[in-house]
């Protein structure tokens, strides 16, 4: 995963449960292999991931699809058990949403077929 990361911010292991109930609501933060890590983008790489989601999203309206751009969600990969990142862009369908456990109450997506397309934006810092 290629993020503008440079350290952990605490020295134990946190479990996902703990990483949310102190870092959930801030999408500053991001929760990978038990390590909570302080995203802090550049002005050009959130311009980059803007682009992308412009581009995105016109296409989904051309298309008509049921997808829409994760703004501020989780993604919880379901064979990890300590992560949780957010993703720069990320493409949701709609249309499975009923099926995550997480979804209704903390933007929270576990299933793989819940989301097409991630993007991630490589930064040098």
């Amino acid at each position: 995963m290629a993020v503008a990361i440079d350290q952990p911010i605490q020295q134990k292991p946190v479990s996902f449960d703990e990483f949310l109930a102190r870092y959930g609501g801030d999408n500053r933060y991001e929760l990978i292999d038990g390590e909570v890590f302080d995203l802090e983008p550049t002005g050009p790489h959130e311009e980059v991931a803007a682009f992308i989601t412009a581009k995105l999203c016109v296409q989904i309206d051309r298309l008509d699809l049921p997808w829409f751009v994760l703004q501020r969600g989780l993604l919880r990969p379901s064979s990890i058990g300590m992560t949780g990142f957010r993703p720069d862009v990320a493409i949701v369908d709609r249309s499975e949403l009923s099926q995550e456990p997480l979804w209704a109450e903390q933007s929270i997506l576990t299933l793989g077929s819940s989301i097409k397309f991630v993007a991630e934006v490589v930064s040098s810092n």
